[in-house]
């Protein structure tokens, strides 16, 4: 067996692994609780395949492929000495990164539907559309301006838990004069966003520089882009209800 078939099969057990607990749950309340026949069984077990081997593939897919190139694109931009570029490639990577995240769609169109339903939006398909767009170029935006900051602390050695804390300070701040419909959406973009796509990325992107500079420590330094990543969504999907409102 070579090498790439172990390690995908290492990601096929690790995929089950994840996914029992869910399994064993469902159909302990399902046999247990309910005592319920489960409708259409043949179709979820069908479709609890199709998730396993899509987790499998998308994981083993990043590990092969993305994460490396993150990597070690963000190694070979700070090892050059272009801050611009770097800062440009850190943008575009959240960006493209959020504009893709699944977990920040599905958020979206729950989102606009509910806006719809309570009448702060028309409902119709375009304006449906149309809040959707807006909320996922928001957090896409959002994204990419915290991975600029992220970028800018490693390379200025700025304080991470100070950074967060005045982060949250102005959320807290925010909250307090968002308009209520706003703020639990907000709260979940920012946590939407550090899912599947984004995460391994920007994890690669914060030890790719880090491993780049000489008096940079990887374990200290690389890490904490992420939590960049999820406060910041909160802020600009904060200040987008806001001016959603006035307008």
């Amino acid at each position: 067996m070579t090498k790439t078939l172990r390690t995908l099969w290492r990601h096929v057990a690790g995929s089950i692994r994840d996914l029992a607990p869910i399994v064993i749950v469902i159909a302990f309340f399902q046999i247990v609780v309910l005592q319920e026949p489960l409708d259409g069984a043949l179709s979820i077990a069908s479709g609890a395949v199709l998730v396993l081997l899509g987790l499998t593939m998308f994981v083993f897919g990043l590990e092969l492929a993305l994460f490396p190139i993150g990597e070690s694109l963000a190694f070979a931009l700070a090892r050059k000495g272009s801050v611009f570029w770097l800062l440009i490639f850190a943008f575009l990577l959240g960006f493209g990164t959020t504009v893709a995240e699944p977990a920040l769609t599905a958020v979206a169109k729950e989102a606009s539907q509910v806006a719809a339903g309570a009448g702060a939006i028309a409902d119709t398909d375009e304006a449906r559309a149309n809040y959707v767009l807006g909320l996922r170029i928001t957090v896409a935006l959002s994204v990419g301006v915290a991975l600029i900051i992220g970028v800018l602390r490693i390379l200025l050695a700025w304080s991470l838990p100070l950074m967060i804390i005045f982060g949250y300070a102005i959320v807290t701040a925010m909250t307090l004069v968002a308009p209520p419909e706003i703020v639990g959406i907000a709260y979940d973009s920012g946590g939407v966003t550090t899912s599947t796509v984004t995460v391994p990325l920007v994890a690669a992107l914060g030890v790719g520089i880090a491993s780049s500079l000489r008096d940079r420590n990887p374990m200290t330094d690389g890490f904490g882009l992420i939590a960049f990543a999820s406060l910041t969504p909160i802020i600009f999907v904060l200040a987008y209800g806001g001016i959603v409102a006035l307008l």
